[in-house]
């Protein structure tokens, strides 16, 4: 039996950085990853698809840089290439969760974990060798998988996201099935490489967490790149046909059928629970996840639980968020916090759009008195030198404090990390009025917020 101060089971971005923090607070601590360091991320999610975006993109600039006096050929799109591009920074990003988890001191161990009881764990590595581990605390990080809607089965032109980046080469036309971030990533890219492209998603707007004119302003760019959108609308069926694939919608106007090279659905993820780890030791789950409290415990005392496994919103950035504050509450001063609430989120369509803290729409639910401004690109330099587009910034201010604000235009991941500060520290106006914003600057939209 191998006696450490801190197990972690999962190697994504949650409980790697749980692990990375613990060890570098003098924490003895092991983590195991069964296949594939940084997780669903990693390998399957945030890494491959902004890779592959970034390929498509480059291709969509230089379709229009002749207004900069930039001649360029046609320009075609290599699938092949743009999967070594993907392949090589899933690779790198692979590799750097290994080097920091080694630079921290933490052990790390390929192999599945096993909870046998509280405190323990049995480990299996790759070779079927087994060893037992024990802990007072225990982290439980096992991340999510695709959540299929019900009837829909996946085949060889059926994908989930995880397999449609398995996929050796670009389909001709595609069925995006969910308007989510997932999704409309996905189809950004697809239409961008050239292929004909149609999103369905069964609400009724696309993008239904992100601020209403966010979402409307993503759909409006969507549209330019020739994307078809259906909302409201919900499969009925899908099956396979021998070129391709045939979906039925229902619509408010009736049923439609769609016919395309593949159908990709992305109607989101569900946390990776296994029943009888969890029933074993008592602890408490449904199928939105695994219950925690403020603490992040689970219902059997010394297991935690973080990232996709816990619900609530899927991202990795959460998931890291939390791990260091566990990390930090059981083997620091407890300094580091997390909250809900304050998590950022980005969309990487093309341009992106990104938020923060309340919506306008969660306020009036809330029956909430708030504040909203708006400041558009059109007056920043920069984004009309850049040939940027349209887009916009907007403030939600409650009781004169930032409580939310959203982004959508070219730079809206960047400009959502000051903006999340500002609604973290609850600024009020006469603060942010003091803000020096460089000029020029994508970051000038801002001072239109704050103005009287």
């Amino acid at each position: 039996m191998e006696k450490f101060d801190f197990i972690v089971i999962g190697g994504g971005p949650g409980g790697h950085t749980a692990a990375e923090e613990a060890a570098r607070l003098g924490a003895r601590t092991v983590i195991l990853e069964r296949s594939g360091w940084g997780g669903t991320c990693t390998h399957r999610g945030c890494i491959p698809t902004k890779a592959l975006l970034a390929c498509s993109r480059m291709r969509a600039v230089l379709r229009k840089a002749g207004r900069l006096g930039v001649r360029a050929a046609e320009a075609t799109f290599d699938f092949a290439a743009a999967r070594r591009h993907m392949e090589q920074m899933v690779r790198i990003a692979g590799l750097g969760v290994q080097q920091s988890l080694r630079e921290s001191g933490a052990d790390a161990r390929t192999g599945t974990g096993l909870l046998t009881a509280p405190g323990e764990v049995e480990w299996t590595a790759p070779d079927g060798t087994k060893g037992r581990l024990t802990a007072p605390t225990i982290l439980l990080a096992w991340g999510s998988e695709p959540a299929l809607p019900p009837g829909i089965v996946p085949s060889g032109r059926i994908l989930t996201s995880d397999g449609f980046l398995a996929r050796t080469a670009l389909p001709g036309s595609a069925l995006v099935l969910g308007g989510s971030f997932i999704g409309v990533e996905f189809a950004t890219f697809l239409a961008e490489a050239g292929c004909r492209v149609v999103l369905a998603e069964a609400l009724d707007r696309i993008l239904p967490l992100e601020d209403d004119d966010v979402s409307a302003a993503i759909a409006r760019e969507l549209a330019r790149l020739g994307i078809a959108i259906h909302t409201s609308a919900s499969a009925e069926s899908v099956r396979e046909e021998d070129e391709g694939t045939l979906a039925r919608l229902t619509t408010p106007s009736g049923p439609l059928d769609v016919e395309a090279s593949v159908a990709l659905v992305c109607t989101g993820r569900r946390p990776r629970l296994d029943d009888e780890q969890l029933a074993r030791l008592g602890i408490g789950y449904d199928r939105r996840g695994i219950h925690v409290d403020g603490n992040l415990e689970t219902t059997c005392r010394g297991i935690f639980a973080v990232g996709d496994v816990t619900g609530g919103i899927l991202l990795a950035h959460r998931a890291e968020s939390q791990g260091r504050a566990l990390a930090s509450r059981l083997f620091g001063d407890g300094s580091v916090r997390h909250r809900d609430e304050l998590v950022p989120s980005v969309v990487y369509t093309h341009p992106p759009a990104a938020r923060v803290g309340l919506t306008e729409r969660q306020a009036a639910r809330q029956g909430l008195a708030v504040r909203v401004t708006r400041s558009d690109y059109g007056a920043n330099i920069l984004a009309r030198t850049e040939l940027a587009g349209s887009g916009f910034a907007k403030a939600v201010f409650l009781d004169d404090r930032l409580a939310g604000a959203a982004v959508a235009g070219e730079m809206a991941g960047e400009l959502i990390a000051p903006l999340a500060l500002a609604v973290q520290e609850s600024l009020d106006r006469t603060a942010l009025r003091n803000w020096i914003l460089p000029h020029p600057g994508y970051s000038e939209v801002f001072q239109g917020l704050f103005r009287d």
